[in-house]
Parts: C-alpha cells; sequence; structure tokens
C-alpha cells in the first residue's frame, strides 16, 4: 500500500500472474518460450513506469536557496521530455513540459523542477489532472509570484488505437500569480518557448 492508495499492494507474484492472465487473454500461451519470462519483465517495467507513486513531489521541493542577490525574473526550463500513462487505457503519453515561476524569496535548484514533472508523470492520470497538479505543487511548496507551465504530449490511446490520429498533439496549460495576471508574462513565457 502507497501513501496515495487505500487499497492494498497487490504481492509481485500476484501482479505477473495478472499479465499471465492477459497474455492468455490475447490468445497466446503464457508457457511458451518467448513469453515465459514476459510477466517478470512487465512487472519491473511497471515498476518503472510508476515510481512516482514512491515519491513525494513536497519533498522534492524542499530544499531551497534563500541567497539569490535579488533576482526576481523568470526561471524557465523548456523541453522536458514526459512519459507518462492514461489512466483510461494505461498506454504512454509522450511529449514535453515547460515550466517557468517567478521567485518570491526562494528558489529552487533546476533539476528539482524536471524531477517534480517526472514524479507526476509516472502515475496513472489525464494530463490535464498532471498539469494543475504540478502547478499546485510549485505554489503550494515555493510560494513563488507566479508559476506557468505548458505541456504538449501525444496519447497513444489517441494515436494508436481507437481513432488512430497520431500526429495529434494534446496541449494543456496553467497560469497563476504575475504569469496570470500580467499578459506581458504570459507573452514572454509563450515567446521563449518558441527560443525568442
Amino acid at each position: 500500500m502507497n501513501a496515495l492508495s487505500p487499497v492494498r499492494r497487490p504481492t509481485r507474484e500476484e501482479a505477473e500472474a495478472a499479465v499471465q492472465t492477459l497474455i492468455a487473454w490475447a490468445g497466446d500461451d503464457p508457457t511458451r518460450e518467448g513469453l515465459v519470462d514476459t510477466p517478470g519483465r512487465v512487472v519491473r517495467a511497471y515498476e518503472e513506469f510508476f515510481e512516482g507513486y514512491n515519491e513525494d513531489p513536497d519533498e522534492v521541493l524542499s530544499r531551497t536557496f534563500e541567497e539569490v542577490a535579488g533576482y526576481d525574473d523568470m526561471v524557465m526550463l523548456r523541453d522536458i521530455n514526459i512519459e507518462s500513462h492514461c489512466e483510461h487505457h494505461m498506454v504512454a503519453i509522450l511529449g514535453r513540459a515547460h515550466i517557468a515561476y517567478v521567485p518570491s524569496t526562494k528558489v529552487v535548484g533546476i533539476s528539482k523542477l524536471a524531477r517534480l514533472i517526472d514524479i507526476y508523470g509516472h502515475r496513472l492520470q489525464t494530463q490535464e489532472t498532471m498539469t494543475a497538479q504540478i502547478v499546485d505543487t510549485m505554489n503550494r511548496v515555493l510560494q513563488p509570484r507566479g508559476v506557468a507551465l505548458l505541456i504538449e504530449a501525444k496519447h497513444q490511446c489517441m494515436t494508436t488505437r481507437g481513432i488512430k490520429k497520431p500526429e495529434v498533439a494534446t496541449i494543456t496549460s496553467q497560469f497563476t500569480g504575475v504569469f496570470k495576471d500580467d499578459p506581458r508574462m504570459e507573452t514572454r513565457f509563450l515567446q521563449m518557448i518558441r527560443g525568442y
């Protein structure tokens, strides 16, 4: 059981048995040579895909620095790769995030922003939820003057199944504080995403 869910976490053996069931349901023999080790491999892959459930995003942002020599403008990271999974079909969401904040009294190491995105990315959810969670965590923990986040991603639940539109990207964004109140800040953020 993890901190996010009151549901009992199945054992590794139960998880591997579930994969065997899915292989058989798909129409193949889970005991044939090429598939006999697949349940173990899938469970190990899921441990990586969903490692975000085992990490505390607040803790990642908790180490901050107050010596910023008066810096009071935007801090931005762009083109952060995102690998997540859709909660509806458990297939990949692949894309990139662009994030910025304007510090008030403290800054956080820039790698921590990428780590925050990874934590929420490595959970089952929708892109909209992930966007809101990232911004909410930054606002709550860092208490900046504003946060801006834009995520653009392709969802395999739409690109490889169902409607099968491989070139469609979903874009979500959220702006708070100065990015929401000052149109010039929002414009600067969007221009910096494009590299000018």
